[in-house]
């Protein structure tokens, strides 16, 4: 008897593995996919201006790296006693304006840096509806709750989004001609803008992102992964959700990170992950007596385990 219908997915000709150079940017989803990838000690660089939920804001973020563009105090406002700054999340927000500064530029340089040495770009996007500031027009990455009076709201047609995403790929290209730009939809649902108008948004993300994959002459390098697909219909159950009922649960995330591991990571990789999870595990463990000799072996067991590794791959800190 099958109880589910599965999606189809190709196994990717250039996998991820422990030489890769990673860089994942967008919205919340990204963030799960980033932390699955850190826990098992692949070299991340996710989300260093936080979370970005559309295109046109991981685009601003793309170019401003290019052009070299540092952010002045003139860019940042302040509000609810903290500094923040359009172009980012709200996790970046400093009770100090120049910490804030000097914080956005070095995230800048540091993106340029991952950027020029990535094998891959993971790209998840969460929402084609954006906030344009009324008073000069300009499409911010995030609110800030700014009263939204000073907002006028606009849902990104399939053209504008097509048009982000190669200005997006064309830009990584001037300064990585060989990163592998992966592309997915956040499985998160934005309930906030309406159930008709979340959907109106994944379509439109959704069109985009595979036009410009279909394009012949496109210079983007790598695939689609059906992230949002999995959890629309794979896991059509709200038993896979958080109790907000919109965001995916650990059992979820999860499931599609399986999905994702099976697609984008080379099973030569497996047993490294293995080692690393029986690690973390081991660092994770809460002992009822810690200065007893027992305790104080495993210690020394996990501490053994992790220099085995460290002679192996000496990026990898825990």
């Amino acid at each position: 008897m099958k109880l589910q219908t599965q999606i189809p997915l190709t196994k990717a000709n250039n996998p991820i593995d422990y030489s890769s150079q990673l860089l994942v940017l967008g919205s919340c989803f990204a963030e799960n996919i980033g932390a699955k990838l850190r826990y098992f000690k692949f070299q991340t660089v996710q989300n260093p201006f936080g979370i970005l939920f559309h295109p046109l804001a991981i685009e601003n973020l793309i170019s401003r790296v290019v052009k070299k563009e540092y952010y002045s105090e003139d860019e940042l406002f302040f509000l609810n006693d903290r500094w923040h700054c359009f172009d980012a999340h709200s996790s970046l927000s400093d009770v100090d304006q120049h910490a804030l500064l000097e914080n956005l530029n070095t995230q800048l340089v540091r993106t340029e840096r991952q950027i020029k040495q990535a094998t891959h770009i993971l790209i998840t996007l969460g929402t084609a509806w954006v906030y344009q500031k009324k008073q000069n027009s300009k499409t911010v990455a995030n609110c800030h709750k700014v009263p939204q009076k000073e907002f006028d709201k606009h849902l990104l047609t399939v053209a504008e989004i097509t048009s982000s995403l190669e200005g997006t790929v064309q830009q990584i290209k001037t300064i990585n001609k060989t990163a592998h730009v992966v592309f997915t939809i956040s499985p998160v649902r934005h309930l906030k803008d309406g159930f008709i108008e979340n959907q109106q948004s994944k379509s439109h993300l959704i069109t985009a992102i595979h036009t410009i994959l279909s394009i012949p002459t496109s210079e983007v390098r790598g695939l689609y992964f059906p992230s949002y697909e999995i959890m629309m219909d794979e896991l059509r159950d709200y038993r896979f959700y958080a109790n907000d009922m919109v965001h995916p649960n650990e059992m979820a995330i999860a499931y599609i990170w399986e999905k994702f591991k099976q697609v984008w990571i080379t099973e030569k990789a497996y047993s490294t992950m293995k080692k690393v999870d029986d690690i973390q595990k081991g660092l994770r463990h809460k002992s009822f007596n810690p200065e007893s000799e027992q305790h104080r072996k495993f210690k020394k067991l996990v501490q053994d385990k992790i220099d085995a590794l460290q002679a192996e791959y000496a990026f990898m800190v825990f």
